[in-house]
């Protein structure tokens, strides 16, 4: 019997900021990401860093019922999502302690968001 759950952690945080971020505070933000791994390891199910929101696609529903494509996010928002893992752990406490290892989560203009996935099983 699993009694993992599985967790989705987003990383969101204001876009104009991270471009403007010098290598050095890059490197420590890659750091923390490369702790997060070593102290989550095969509990990671899926990561990602996205593009930034200028790439993005947003699909809703247009008047005849079907989808209307229109550039960009859905929402105009100071703080987008940059990236994100899924994993695997017992309870949401262990999920938060992993996800609080993540430099976004301490560096002013930005958020770390952890969310169960539900369980369709």
């Amino acid at each position: 019997m699993n009694t993992m759950t599985q967790y989705l952690i987003l990383i969101n945080g204001d876009e104009a900021r991270w471009a403007a971020q010098s290598a050095e505070q890059r490197r420590r933000i890659d750091d923390g990401h490369r702790g997060f791994w070593e102290r989550a390891g095969a509990s990671v199910i899926a990561s990602g860093e996205l593009e930034p929101s200028t790439q993005a696609v947003t699909l809703r529903t247009g008047a005849d019922g079907a989808p209307v494509q229109t550039d960009g996010p859905f929402a105009e928002a100071k703080e987008v999502i940059g990236g994100f893992y899924v994993i695997e752990a017992p309870d949401r406490d262990h999920a938060v302690a992993l996800a609080a290892g993540l430099a976004e989560a301490r560096q002013g203009h930005g958020g770390v968001e952890v969310r169960p996935l539900v369980d369709h099983g």
